[in-house]
C-alpha cells in the first residue's frame, strides 16, 4: 500500500471516530480562526497560532495558585520551587500531547475516550470530570469573593452571590468573537505578571536560595509539605486544562487533509503552548517568592488572602516595601485571575458533557448550571463558618488537592491515546521517550496521591 493511500485510509478511521463522537469539538468555534500559510516566517505564523495556549496557560494561575504557592513561600520559604518546576514541565509535557490529539484526530479528549469506552464508564468519567470543574471553579468564586471584599467592602456572601452574574461577562465575550477573547485573556496574564514582577522586584528574595529551591529535596514528601506540594501539582497541572486544550487548539483553520498540514499546526500549537505555560511558571514562581521573601518566618498567621492583603501594607510584617499600593494591586490581579479562570471553567465543561455523554445544552444554561454547582457549597461554607475567609481558603486549598486526585484519570487516556500509532499514525504517535515520561508522570502522582490520601485517612483515625 502507497504511503498516499495508507494516510488516506488513517484519515478515514479518525473521520468515523469522530463522527461517533457526535460532530466536531466546540462546534461554533472550530476552524474559525483564520492562520498565516505555511510558507510564511516564522513569527507571523506563531502569531496566527497564538492564543488557545493563553486560555490554558489561565488555568495555571487561577486563585488556587495563589494559596498553594504563597502559603508554601510563608511556610516553607523557597523549598517548594522544584515542585513548581517538575510541575511545569510535565504540564508542558500533557499540554503537548492534549494539542497533538486534538488537531491530529479532529477529537477533543472528552470525545477521543469516550470512543474508546461504553456508556457506563463514559458517564462515570464525566461525573469525575465534572467534580474537577467545580473544584475548579470554587477556586474562582472564592478568589473573586475575596478580592470584591478587599477592594470594595462587600460581604463574602454578597460577593460570592455576584460571581453568578459573571456568566453575562461571559456571553458577551463570545458574541464579540473567540480570537478577540483570547487577546482579553492575554491583556489580563500581562497584568497579573506586571504586578507580581514589581512586588517580588521590590522584596529583593535572596537569589542563592532560590537557586537552591528548584533543586528537589526529600523534605518535600513530610505531610504538611506534601499536602501543599500536591496542591501545587494539582492547581498547575489542572486535569480540566487537557481536555480545553484539546478542542480550542481546533478553532484554527489548518490544513486537515494533509500530514504536512497538521504537521505544522501541531508545531506552533506547541510553541504556543509552551511560551503561555513559561509565563505561568513565571508567575507561580513570583507567588511563592513574595511569600518566601516578605513573609517565611514570621509569626503572624498569613494563611488568607485578607491577611496578606493587610500584611503588603503593614510595615511590621512586609518591611519598608509595604504600601497600601502593593495591597491594592495585590487585589487586582486576584480579581483579573478569577475572571480569566472564568472562560476556560466554561468552556471546558461544554467540552466533557458533549464528549462524554453526547449532551449539548445552550452556554447560558451551561455557565449557570457550573456557576451555581460551585456557588451553592461556597455558600453553605461561608453560611456554617459565619463568613469565616480562613475557613472559606482551607476549602480553596483541598479543592486544590481533589484536582491532583483526580489528574491521573485524565493524564492516562491521553498518554494511551497520543502513543498509539493507531489512532495517532505513524508520524505524529509519542516517541517512546515521550510516552515513557508521561507514563511515569503518571504512575508518580498517582502513588503519591495514594500516599496523601493514606495519610489523610490516619489523620481522622
Amino acid at each position: 500500500m502507497s504511503v498516499v493511500n495508507e494516510e488516506q485510509v488513517a484519515a478515514g478511521e479518525r473521520r468515523k471516530l469522530v463522527r461517533s463522537a457526535t460532530g466536531p469539538s466546540l462546534e461554533e468555534i472550530n476552524g474559525t480562526v483564520a492562520v498565516a500559510p505555511k510558507d510564511a516566517g516564522f513569527l507571523k505564523s506563531l502569531l496566527s497560532f497564538s492564543g488557545p495556549g493563553a486560555l490554558v496557560a489561565v488555568g495555571y494561575m487561577d486563585p488556587g495558585n495563589w494559596v498553594t504557592s504563597i502559603g508554601g513561600g510563608q511556610q516553607f520559604g523557597y523549598l517548594l520551587l522544584s515542585v513548581i518546576l517538575i510541575s511545569s514541565l510535565v504540564a508542558m509535557l500533557l499540554q503537548y500531547m492534549s494539542a497533538k490529539l486534538g488537531i491530529v484526530t479532529g477529537m477533543d479528549l472528552a470525545q477521543a475516550t469516550r470512543a474508546h469506552t461504553g456508556r457506563r464508564l463514559g458517564i462515570a468519567l464525566w461525573i469525575a470530570t465534572e467534580l474537577a470543574i467545580m473544584a475548579t471553579d470554587v477556586a474562582e468564586v472564592i478568589g473573586a469573593a475575596i478580592a470584591l471584599h478587599l477592594l470594595f467592602g462587600l460581604s463574602l456572601i454578597v460577593g460570592v452571590c455576584l460571581t453568578v452574574f459573571d456568566v453575562l461577562v461571559l456571553l458577551l465575550l463570545m458574541r464579540i468573537g473567540f480570537r478577540k477573547v483570547e487577546a482579553i485573556v492575554a491583556t489580563l496574564i500581562v497584568t497579573i505578571v506586571a504586578v507580581f514582577v514589581y512586588e517580588v522586584a521590590l522584596a529583593s528574595p535572596d537569589m542563592g536560595a532560590v537557586a537552591a529551591g528548584f533543586v528537589p529535596s526529600v523534605q518535600i514528601l513530610h505531610h504538611e509539605e506534601l499536602i501543599l506540594a500536591l496542591g501545587i501539582v494539582g492547581a498547575t497541572v489542572m486535569p480540566h486544562n487537557l481536555y480545553l486544550h484539546s478542542a480550542i487548539v481546533q478553532s484554527r483553520a489548518y490544513d486537515r487533509t494533509t500530514e504536512d498540514g497538521r504537521a505544522h499546526a501541531v508545531r506552533f500549537a506547541t510553541w504556543d503552548s509552551n511560551i503561555q505555560l513559561g509565563a505561568a511558571f513565571f508567575v507561580n514562581c513570583l507567588l511563592l517568592l513574595l511569600g518566601g521573601a516578605l513573609f517565611y518566618g514570621k509569626s503572624a498567621d498569613l494563611s488568607t488572602f485578607g491577611a496578606l492583603y493587610d500584611a503588603l501594607g503593614d510595615p511590621q510584617l512586609a518591611g519598608a516595601v509595604a504600601s497600601p499600593v502593593l495591597s491594592t494591586l495585590f487585589a487586582v490581579a486576584l480579581l483579573a485571575s478569577g475572571q480569566n479562570s472564568t472562560i476556560t471553567g466554561t468552556l471546558t465543561g461544554q467540552v466533557v458533557m458533549e464528549g462524554f455523554i453526547h449532551m449539548k445544552i445552550p452556554l447560558w444554561m451551561r455557565r449557570v448550571v457550573t456557576r451555581l454547582l460551585a456557588v451553592i457549597p461556597v455558600v453553605i461554607c461561608t453560611i456554617v463558618f459565619n463568613g469565616s475567609e480562613v475557613a472559606l481558603e482551607q476549602v480553596l486549598v483541598y479543592s486544590q488537592v481533589f484536582l491532583c486526585v483526580a489528574l491521573p484519570i485524565s493524564m492516562a487516556p491521553l498518554v494511551y491515546f497520543t502513543s498509539s500509532k493507531k489512532i495517532m499514525g505513524e508520524r505524529f504517535a509519542n516517541k517512546p521517550w515521550v510516552a515513557a515520561a508521561g507514563w511515569l508522570s503518571t504512575i508518580v502522582l498517582t502513588v503519591l496521591n495514594m500516599e496523601l490520601i493514606w495519610s489523610l485517612v490516619q489523620d481522622f483515625l
